[in-house]
């Protein structure tokens, strides 16, 4: 008898804990959804900083993003202490020869919606971001052979639809919503098979970056070309900003990841699209049209399917904890 009474000891505290445990674990999906939600929904007003900075030639834009994002992201994982993910990417050849080609699909992308907010296809760049999670998907079957759910299939090919007849309608294919989704699928692929924490990621690929923005910013300078310097002191602030409003999203951003189900992470990912697709049309009055509406229909209904059966699909898994 005396033998046994230790053994019911464990099983009391486990149930005693269990409460505690689940409380936890509601709290960390709580602060999950509120870090998703600042997240995308910071990237989801990015137009609205990129329209202060239209004056300027989108390909000096971006190349004070790139540099102000390396200094801003090396003080932020001086800070966090976070470094040695850093040079275990620069250590490992494969994982940084990605990081090269990951770095310059990033800097076309960026380069592709700096120049679309600027010259008003704010519009496309929203189907662009809509389109992104099928075409991942469609990534993931021919690259990665991972399998489509029948309901996957409906989505992609729904998807597919919208775009064709948004072509064929309006008599040219979008081709910056295609650029948009394009780079940023094979991105997120690419990151897929070489994982590096998004933070020092980034990092990585903003610091291989660095040398030929600074390059191509001395030379407008030295030319007489540059804003920076000559635009005044608001918009030289602004420029220098772009550090932060590039790392600051993608900072929440991982702690939302830490916290959530993916489901949850792929259903809050739609706001930054939706707050783009609302300031082209409500803020900034870009057309919508008949033949608009259809197009994103069929995306939006793809859209929805495609988040009913991912959700459905995660039901099983368990919500991640914070570390």
């Amino acid at each position: 008898m005396h033998r046994d009474a230790p053994c019911a000891a464990p099983a009391n505290v486990t149930r005693q804990n269990q409460p505690a445990t689940a409380l936890r674990a509601r709290a960390a999906a709580r602060a999950g959804v509120l870090y998703g939600v600042a997240a995308y929904g910071l990237w989801g007003i990015f137009p609205v900083y990129f329209k202060a900075v239209q004056s300027v030639p989108p390909m000096e834009v971006l190349a004070h993003r790139i540099l102000w994002s390396v200094v801003f992201l090396a003080l932020l994982l001086a800070v966090v202490r976070n470094n040695g993910t850093v040079a275990a990417a620069i250590r490992s050849r494969r994982v940084l020869i990605i990081l090269c080609v990951t770095a310059l699909l990033i800097a076309s992308n960026w380069l592709v919606f700096i120049w679309a907010v600027a010259n008003g296809y704010l519009l496309q760049s929203s189907l662009g971001y809509f389109i992104n999670p099928l075409l991942s998907v469609l990534l993931g079957l021919v690259f990665l052979r991972e399998r489509l759910r029948r309901w996957q299939t409906v989505s992609v090919v729904l998807a597919g639809v919208g775009v064709v007849y948004l072509t064929i309608a309006s008599g040219e294919a979008p081709g910056i919503a295609l650029a948009l989704a394009g780079t940023f699928a094979i991105y997120g692929l690419l990151r897929k098979i070489a994982p590096v924490p998004a933070l020092a990621g980034l990092a990585v690929e903003t610091a291989i970056l660095a040398p030929l923005a600074l390059a191509y910013l001395v030379w407008e300078m030295t030319h007489g070309r540059a804003a920076f310097g000559s635009a005044g002191l608001k918009m030289n602030l602004l420029l220098m900003a772009a550090g932060v409003i590039t790392a600051t999203p993608l900072l929440w951003f991982t702690q939302a990841a830490r916290r959530l189900r993916l489901a949850t992470l792929g259903f809050l990912q739609y706001l930054a699209p939706t707050g783009h697709f609302l300031l082209a049309v409500l803020a900034y009055g870009e057309q919508f049209t008949q033949v608009h509406a259809i197009a994103f229909g069929c995306i939006w209904a793809a859209l929805i399917i495609y988040s009913v059966d991912t959700m459905r699909a995660a039901q099983v898994l368990p919500v991640t904890k914070p570390e």
